[in-house]
């Protein structure tokens, strides 16, 4: 997914976002749900208050970054919720272990 496919659909979903650099921050009060989207661009920042549904979704390229206010679902990907992954670790915030991931490319195809 290109960039402006990625801000057409925010658009379209009336999710609030910025532009910082080359990164696109979603900034939407709640929650996210972009369930049908298959791949996301680099430089995604989530940056809502709520929790992200990403059900569909097959890869996630270096530069994405989940700092979200709750949890995320990356059903396509991990089965579920990251919080209910059994591959967390303890002590750990989950989207923290999310971010750190997506950095090393784990999720890339």
């Amino acid at each position: 997914m290109t960039r402006e496919e990625f801000i057409a659909e925010l658009k379209g979903k009336s999710y609030s976002y910025e532009i910082e650099g080359n990164k696109i921050v979603v900034t939407n009060k709640g929650y996210i749900t972009l369930d049908y989207i298959t791949s996301l661009p680099p430089g995604v920042e989530f940056r809502n208050e709520g929790i992200v549904y990403l059900r569909s979704l097959k890869s996630i390229p270096p530069g994405v970054e989940f700092k979200n206010g709750g949890n995320v679902n990356l059903e396509s990907l991990i089965r579920g919720w990251m919080m209910y992954w059994e591959g967390n670790i303890e002590g750990i915030d989950p989207n923290r272990l999310l971010n750190a991931m997506i950095k090393q490319g784990v999720f890339e195809r």
